[in-house]
This record gives C-alpha cells, sequence and structure tokens, in this order.
C-alpha cells in the first residue's frame, strides 16, 4: 500500500528529485498546490531538501486506498533553550488539494479552503541512537484522512479522536488524539485556497476523558506545561507511563474539575452505536417505530436534518450563552454560529437540501414515551452531556454511526429545538429530540451515578423514569453491530 522513498514531493519533477534549486523555483510541471506545502517546509528545514517519505504506491485519485498522497518525514532538533527535545515531524500532503483539477477535491476559489482547508502534522520524540523515523505514524495519519475523506468532516484545533489503541500498536498508554495547530507550521495561500496545519498529539485515556468532560483546548494547555508530557511544542512520547494527572495531582482538581464547574464541556455530539424507540405506539406500528428496523429498510434522514445534525457536531468548540440549533426549515447559510469552514459535503448538499421532501420527514411527531438505547462507551457520555452541556443550557447529540438515526438532548435554553417543555419528546424521521428540565438532569445525574465505574457495569442495564415516560437501556455492542439477534 505505501512505500518509504527518499524525496521531497512527486518522483517526476519533485522537489525531492533534485530538479528544482535551492532559491525555490520549481518546474512548472510541480503541482502547484504541492509546491506551497512544499515552500512552507523549506523555510523551516532548508538543510534537508530530500527528507525521508512515505508515499501511496497507488493513488487515491487512481482508486488506491491511501488518501494522502505523501507523508514527509524531517529530524528537527527541538529547542534546549525551551526544553524541548529532539524529534520527528511528520507533515501530511494530500488533504489539502495539490492539483487544482478536480481529480480529488472540488475548487472552489482561492480565498477559502484549499481542499478540507489543513494538513495533518505530528511530533514524535526522538529515541536514544534512533537513525531515522518510525513509519507507523504515516499510517496512523492515513487512517485519520480516510475518515475524514469518507465522512468529509473536517477536523479543528481542540478535536479529539477516540482511537481506543496504542497508537504505534506497542503497549503503549497513548492511546487516543488531540488536535492543536502546529507551532511551527504557519497557513500557507496556494493557487487552490488556504491550507493551515493541525497537529496530532498522542494522550492517555485519563486525559481524552478529562477533554470530553471539559474541552480540549484546556487539556492541551495542561499539557504544554508539563515537559514529559508534550512540552511546549506539544511533542508525543510513546514510552510516557504517567498522566498528568499523576504527574501533578493538583491539575485534576485546581484545573480540570473548576473548569467544568465553570465552563461545562465544549463536546457538543459524538458518533455512537444508539437507537431509539417510540414506546408511544405498538413496535409493529413501522410509521412511528423508530427502533433499529429489523428486515425493514429504515427511512433515511432528510437533508436539513442531516445538516442541522452535522452542524451541531461541528460546534463543539463554541461557547454561546444562548445556544441556538439551526432552524429545520430555513435556508443553510455556510458559516451560521459556528468557528469551523463548512465541509465540502456541506457545500455540495446545500442545493439538494432544499428539494421537496416527503411529508413524513418533515412533520414533527410528538411522542408520548421513548426509550433510548447505547452502547456501553456511548452511555458512559451521559453524564457528560447531562452535568456538562445540559447544565450550562446547551445541547447534545448522539449519531449512530450503525444506522441513520440521532439523538439530541436540549436544555429549555436552547432555540431552534422542536421539542418543548410541553411536548419534551418529538422526532423529524429518524431524529429524536428530547427536552429536560434542570430539576429532571439531576435526578437523572444521582440514578447514573453508576454509569461513571464502568469496571463494576454488567450488561444489559436498564434505567427507568415511569413518570417521564422514558427508559434507557445500555447494551453490549453486538445488539448495535447485527441487529438480527
Amino acid at each position: 500500500m505505501e512505500g518509504v522513498r527518499q524525496g521531497g514531493g512527486p518522483p517526476a519533477g519533485g522537489p525531492g528529485s533534485g530538479s528544482g534549486s535551492a532559491s525555490g523555483s520549481f518546474p512548472s510541471l510541480f503541482p502547484p498546490g504541492l509546491h506551497g506545502i512544499y515552500g512552507e517546509c523549506r523555510r523551516l528545514y532548508p538543510d534537508q531538501p530530500n527528507p525521508l517519505q512515505v508515499t501511496a504506491i497507488i493513488k487515491y485519485w487512481l482508486g488506491g486506498p491511501d488518501p494522502l498522497d505523501y507523508v514527509s518525514m524531517y529530524r528537527n532538533l527541538g529547542n534546549p533553550a525551551l526544553n524541548v527535545p529532539e524529534h520527528w515531524h511528520y507533515i501530511s500532503f494530500g488533504l489539502s488539494d495539490l492539483y487544482g483539477d478536480n481529480r480529488v477535491h472540488e475548487f472552489t476559489g482561492t480565498d477559502g479552503p484549499s481542499g478540507f482547508g489543513f494538513e495533518l502534522t505530528f511530533r514524535l520524540k526522538r529515541e536514544t541512537g534512533e537513525s531515522a523515523p518510525p513509519t507507523w505514524p504515516a499510517e496512523l495519519m492515513q487512517g485519520l484522512a480516510r475518515y475524514v475523506f469518507q465522512s468529509e468532516n473536517t477536523f479543528c484545533s481542540g478535536d479529539h479522536v477516540s482511537w481506543h489503541n496504542p497508537l504505534d500498536n506497542s503497549e503503549s498508554r497513548i492511546q487516543h488524539m488531540l488536535l492543536t495547530e502546529d507551532p511551527q507550521m504557519q497557513p500557507v495561500q496556494t493557487p487552490f485556497g488556504v491550507v493551515t496545519f493541525l497537529q496530532i498529539v498522542g494522550v492517555c485515556t485519563e486525559e481524552l476523558h478529562a477533554a470530553q468532560q471539559w474541552n480540549g483546548q484546556g487539556i492541551l494547555e495542561l499539557l504544554r506545561t508539563v515537559p514529559v508530557a508534550g512540552g511546549p511544542w506539544l511533542i508525543t512520547d510513546m514510552r510516557r507511563g504517567e498522566t498528568i494527572f499523576e504527574i501533578d495531582p493538583h491539575l485534576q482538581q485546581e484545573r480540570v474539575d473548576k473548569g467544568i464547574e465553570t465552563d461545562g464541556s465544549n463536546l457538543s455530539g459524538v458518533s455512537a452505536k444508539c437507537a431509539w424507540d417510540d414506546l408511544s405506539r405498538p413496535p409493529e406500528d413501522d410509521e412511528d417505530s423508530r427502533s433499529i428496523c429489523i428486515g425493514t429498510q429504515p427511512r433515511r434522514l432528510s437533508g436539513k436534518d442531516t445538516e442541522q445534525i452535522r452542524e451541531t457536531l461541528r460546534r463543539g468548540l463554541e461557547i454561546n450563552s444562548k445556544p441556538v440549533l439551526p432552524p429545520i426549515n430555513a435556508q443553510r447559510q455556510n458559516g451560521l454560529n459556528h468557528d469551523r469552514a463548512p465541509s465540502r459535503k456541506d457545500s455540495l448538499e446545500s442545493e439538494s437540501s432544499a428539494a421537496i421532501i416527503p411529508h413524513e420527514l418533515i412533520r414533527t411527531r410528538q411522542l408520548e414515551s421513548v426509550h433510548l438505547k447505547f452502547n456501553q462507551e456511548s452511555g458512559a457520555l451521559i453524564p457528560l452531556c447531562l452535568r456538562g452541556r445540559l447544565l450550562h443550557g446547551r445541547h447534545f447529540t448522539y449519531k449512530s454511526i450503525t444506522g441513520d438515526t440521532a439523538i439530541t438532548f436540549v436544555s429549555t435554553g436552547v432555540e431552534g429545538a422542536f421539542a418543548t417543555e410541553e411536548h419534551p419528546y418529538a422526532a423529524h424521521g429518524p431524529w429524536l429530540q428530547i427536552l429536560l428540565t434542570e430539576e429532571f438532569v439531576e435526578r437523572m445525574l444521582e440514578d447514573l451515578e453508576d454509569l461513571n465505574s464502568p469496571e463494576e457495569f454488567k450488561l444489559p442495564k436498564e434505567y427507568s423514569w415511569p413518570e417521564k415516560k422514558l427508559k434507557v437501556s445500555i447494551l453490549p455492542d453486538a445488539v448495535f453491530d447485527n441487529p438480527l439477534h
């Protein structure tokens, strides 16, 4: 799938082929988008014109599996004065538009983002005696790029990635990732738009959970203050055996817990294994049952509903005093109430989203009683949803990764929701909204306290509030992976 070669660009006429001069002049056949990124690399590493490079043997635009054309690997000497150790610096080529001829990305002009608008970087601490950079970070970056290309959702500084596996497939505690601006790479203006550089930062499970409960930017700032956990340039050390909270126990109570209490959580939604049933009607009534559909083809979310859910998931970094869900029946406007650039999928679907939608999909249905279903990992985030989001007047969305289902919890302070205090359970097709009052949220937090102790958890687990006509079940993954069983 991939090969390692010496060179900083494409095989023919690329910057690593020796056809470009040290002054920065390149032959006209060199792709302009690649030229722009490589120019920034040459600015940072003028003494390394031909870095080792992992390259996709069959390019993505020729049917290959790897979206990144190249990952260049540089040796960075660090900065002893800032206590920054020597490390390997990995830089991707392919999430932005390298070619400008629509072979991978749709060209949308020079003023907006190039392709997805960013490239990934990664800084890995160099081990003593290590003469060449390990290549596993390139495959890690390809994995993240596949997610972006398949979902067409972009990353943003402060985002987190739940990986649940040592990044290098060892026994390391570094099993998840946060994303932040690269401390040295500057945004690049190319003929096909602007490219920024997002750095992957490896973190432990406890640090990921803290980022979810509070926010990614806060945890990144803490990591910068602990040299062995990243330091000012956030360098990943796969041999790190302690979390920042074990290194400095005061960080949890004095910074994270206080931040959660003051700020709440900036995590506005997750992709999850989840489903829901309308208990107001018999299960066989397919018109109103929104469970995992057994033996039937589930109806899909309408275009407008899909946009609104995507908008919610994209707004995880924003703190509004008065959170607003975008209106379902209004034409979506790019850049509405969020600080991320719209994804390519948003722009491609903006026209189709205004198309005529079948009546049963746009009709809001008020439900009397609902049953929510989550796997254990998703269920463990319910206290976060309640304490970190709803008690701060915000909303939280679960979007199913195994079907076309979504569940959004909203507080009474969220405008634009179709769930109301009079009708707290409401649905648009397979998208359910649940409005919870502050009093009910406090009660649920007490009843769901054991969700915070997964080691003592036995599945299946059920919680019920009969007077509210609400039931929550925590089920094994197999129920969602194979709904026929």
